[in-house]
């Protein structure tokens, strides 16, 4: 075994053996980590506020923290920036990470700390479950093509420091590179450098950056924002004649940001990229609360990082407490947010597989299903 494959086996248990764990037992796993958040949420003004440090059951935490959406935080994350960083945060801001969308046509700006940063190296746990699983470890000899979004895209101020910020796939991309043994292409710092806009001639720019930096390369895996991938894949066709499949074999692709991703999308990535194997990951500004871990195409959640409960019909659950078909409200607690409604439509579809459908609106039901139907696939995991 080389040293590479040896450093990569011990990079692959260390991301995937909690996860797994706590998908054997999810109850346990979320009381844990129940726990560990109050201690943090302890040292924060909000957590005080809430009595956080008397709090010891769900019950109890339900009971004295509210479910907040990002408009109930907001004003708590100005104060944040305006120096008060104790009021939401247990350790110092390193950064932030802002959407792509907007809520109310303004990007919304979430702090991440250590800890947090540390939480999101999971976006890895997908690529390195497939290696693990596969036993094809010649993935790390080749290159991640990196069409990510910038992870830098300006500073703010921050009482009296300037801080970075930057979207969180760019700020995933960032991290998992130097935590995962596969190089990515074209570096981050070299997409950062592009500027953060986000016009067709941005993109093209990007696009052409990436093309340049990869068309020599090995491409085993391709990362990011499914949309993206596939936004590529025609700017290829129209500049260069080509598609990505006739440049490179990928192994894998890592892909997340909207519903359908292998159902809807898969036909045309596939079409574009090859027989590729595709494995959904979800996540958001917020964090990176599960993936796609086998053929079954929906994905598993980050019981170990993350608390995770659902408004549905029939109340307050915590996600593993969903029966198969059961839908609602994914309401998230991370280091900086507790009890945080993000704004996802959850359905479980059988333990431990999970799908989100869209956001919380009336009719995203009705379109889950009516796209599952008309692409041959409801019902079918």
């Amino acid at each position: 075994m080389s040293d590479q494959t040896s450093l990569a086996v011990g990079t692959l248990e260390g991301l995937i053996n909690p996860w797994y764990e706590s998908i054997e037992n999810p109850k346990k796993a979320q009381s844990v980590v129940l726990q560990r958040l109050l201690i943090d949420y302890a040292k924060t003004k909000y957590g005080q506020d809430h009595a956080a440090e008397n709090i010891d059951n769900l019950h109890e935490y339900r009971k004295k923290f509210p479910i907040a959406t990002y408009d109930d935080y907001h004003p708590l994350i100005q104060r944040v920036m305006a120096g008060e960083e104790d009021l939401l945060l247990c350790e110092p801001p390193i950064g932030w990470a802002i959407t792509r969308g907007t809520t109310q046509g303004v990007s919304k700006f979430i702090p991440m700390t250590p800890t947090d940063l540390r939480m999101r190296v999971s976006a890895g746990r997908a690529m390195l479950n497939y290696v693990a699983k596969s036993g094809k470890y010649d993935l790390f000899e080749g290159v991640n093509l990196n069409l990510n979004f910038p992870s830098k895209v300006g500073e703010i101020k921050v009482g009296d420091n300037e801080l970075e910020y930057g979207y969180s796939s760019g700020i995933y991309t960032r991290y998992v590179s130097h935590m995962t043994p596969i190089r990515s292409l074209p570096d981050q710092d070299e997409i950062d450098a592009l500027g953060g806009g986000k016009s067709t001639r941005d993109w093209n720019q990007r696009f052409e950056l990436a093309y340049q930096r990869c068309k020599n390369q090995n491409v085993t895996l391709v990362g990011g924002v499914c949309p993206t991938s596939i936004n590529f894949a025609q700017y290829l066709r129209q500049v260069h004649k080509c598609y990505p499949k006739d440049i490179w074999k990928p192994q894998i692709m890592t892909l997340g940001s909207v519903p359908g991703i292998n159902t809807r999308y898969q036909p045309a990535l596939q079409a574009l990229y090859g027989n590729v194997t595709i494995r959904e990951i979800y996540g958001a500004t917020e964090g990176m609360f599960g993936q796609q871990m086998d053929e079954k195409r929906a994905w598993t959640p980050n019981y170990d990082l993350f608390l995770f409960e659902v408004s549905t019909s029939n109340g307050i659950k915590l996600l593993h407490e969903l029966k198969p078909g059961e839908s609602g409200g994914l309401i998230v607690s991370t280091p900086v947010l507790p009890r945080y409604r993000i704004g996802d439509q959850i359905i479980a579809i059988q333990p431990p597989y999970f799908r989100c459908i869209g956001r919380e609106r009336w009719w995203t039901g009705l379109s889950y299903f009516w796209g599952e139907l008309t692409t041959l696939n409801l019902g079918r995991l």
